[in-house]
């Protein structure tokens, strides 16, 4: 039995397979100017993602490929094909509202502001920073308000869509307001609770290389495939590249290992994610990873759910003896007072778990009037200087370093991302929460480090499910509801004040 003819869709398909081939390329040199490039090569590498951006833009606008997708949608198509269409027509209608020339000025202007970001942080050297900043704010509203104008939604919400599509503010408010009303008091609590605990400090120096030996070898542990990704270092933790070829990256202190070795845990998960999206469908949109709330909740059970567990815990301890020898602030139960120890500080990627959710909230409470341009980039120190006190009561007056030149994202342009991170934690607290309804024996199984049990359910519900559904369905088909903030809030309650 032969299959339908489907030319248009056949046609499409091609496309997009052109063009993944040409991301794989762009993501690499991406990669490799985070990780090994020399200073001299940034504006010869700036030009070359401009024009890589430029072409893969002039590719996904084709006038032909809008009547191509129009033609498709008559076509006799599986269920799984009008998902890949359905995302092939969001991607072209996002594209479409863009001139490739501003395309380009926002590659090279974040390539640009990025670069010098790396210099400009260390210095504490905010002026120098918003000189840069100021071409890549300006191509990001204009951007912003483009997409705004196609999709029929605020500034904000269209570079949300990006990140997290279908996203709107009305639904960040409503959780970030129910996280704000109980988060203080949470944190008063526990930290009130640990005041009496003892933690002993584990005793440097960590010889960088023993850390990067353990934290691979607990890549491994949490089955991360070095056949088809490596681990590497950079200003700025990520995960990049493609489900071919997945590029991990962290930092290292030799003073301090926890930091990057959590750190690489996190990347861990997303680096799962990507090496177990579906490859009978490589180079679709559909076998794309979901939304970036969707891929944070993959980092965020691997550092968060899983990596601070008490029963995973003590399967590291002996890793981290091996490491870098016995020490008391090595047994278990330190390892796990050290990664649960709540301590309101500066830094966003250093938070703890029940701090976290504020740093995010301040990232949004700024970004979004930043954006729909109620306030300016001179306004924004003041502004976090207050929100700090405010939510965490830490004084970041006069530090930009550790305040709002903390994060790549404001230079990279990714403006619209950081309510991600904390929807991705509580999508990871719904996703505990159902495998321990499926299975009551889950916390005996990790303890017993029986890890399979948690990859498969994330494997079968999350990873090879990549776009076939909208965020909404999959959330409905993995846990039987959609996002639910009230799973986060009893986690941090079970783990924190238990």
């Amino acid at each position: 039995m032969t299959s339908p003819a489907t030319p248009a869709y056949d046609e499409l398909t091609h496309t997009f397979t052109r063009m993944h081939h040409l991301g794989h390329l762009q993501s690499m040199a991406n990669w490799d100017q985070a990780a090994n490039m020399p200073p001299k090569g940034n504006a010869a590498r700036a030009a070359a993602l401009a024009e890589m951006s430029a072409l893969l833009h002039r590719m996904q606008t084709d006038p032909a490929l809008g009547q191509r997708i129009e033609q498709a949608a008559q076509e006799p198509l599986s269920d799984p094909q009008r998902a890949n269409l359905r995302e092939i027509r969001r991607g072209w209608l996002a594209a479409t509202a863009l001139p490739e020339s501003l395309v380009q000025r926002r590659s090279l202007a974040t390539s640009c502001c990025e670069h010098a970001w790396r210099q400009q942080r260390p210095a504490n050297d905010w002026a120098g920073f918003v000189d840069n900043f100021r071409p890549v704010l300006a191509v990001v509203r204009e951007q912003a308000a483009l997409l705004a104008e196609r999709g029929a939604v605020s500034r904000y919400e269209a570079l949300m869509d990006q990140f997290e599509p279908g996203l709107r503010c009305a639904t960040v408010d409503r959780v970030f307001g129910q996280v704000r009303q109980w988060l203080p008091d949470l944190i008063q609590r526990v930290t009130e609770q640990q005041r009496s605990r003892t933690i002993i400090e584990p005793t440097g120096p960590f010889a960088l290389a023993a850390q990067r030996a353990l934290c691979e070898r607990v890549m491994r542990r949490l089955g991360f495939d070095f056949d088809g990704g490596r681990l590497d270092v950079s200003t700025h933790p990520f995960c990049g590249g493609v489900p071919e070829d997945v590029r991990l990256t962290t930092r290292f202190r030799d003073d301090e290992f926890l930091g990057s070795l959590m750190g690489t845990i996190h990347e861990t998960g997303h680096g799962r994610y990507e090496q177990n999206l579906p490859r009978d469908l490589l180079g679709q949109p559909v076998a794309e990873a979901r939304s970036m709330a969707i891929h944070e909740s993959q980092s965020l059970s691997f550092e968060m759910q899983l990596g601070s567990h008490p029963g995973f815990v003590a399967q590291l301890a002996p890793l981290i003896v091996d490491a870098f020898g016995a020490q008391p602030a090595f047994a278990p139960d330190n390892l796990q007072r050290l990664l649960t120890r709540v301590k309101p500080g500066l830094i966003r990627v250093d938070a703890d778990e029940v701090t976290y959710a504020a740093h995010i909230i301040l990232r949004y409470e700024i970004e979004r009037p930043l954006v729909e341009g109620e306030i300016e980039v001179e306004d924004v120190p003041a502004l976090w200087d207050a929100k700090m006190a405010e939510l965490l009561g830490v004084d970041t007056r006069g530090n930009f370093r550790d305040g709002p030149l903390q994060d790549v994202h404001w230079p990279e342009g990714l403006l619209g991302y950081f309510p991600c991170y904390s929807l991705g934690a509580m999508y990871a607290a719904q996703w505990f929460a159902a495998m321990r309804r499926a299975h009551p024996d889950l916390d005996a199984r990790i303890a017993s480090g029986d890890l399979a049990l948690v990859f498969d359910w994330l494997r079968d519900n999350i990873w090879t499910q990549a776009s076939r559904w909208t965020t909404d369905e999959l959330a409905l088909r993995a846990s039987g509801e959609v996002l639910n903030p009230a799973h986060f809030k009893a986690h941090l309650e079970a783990r924190y004040l238990a």
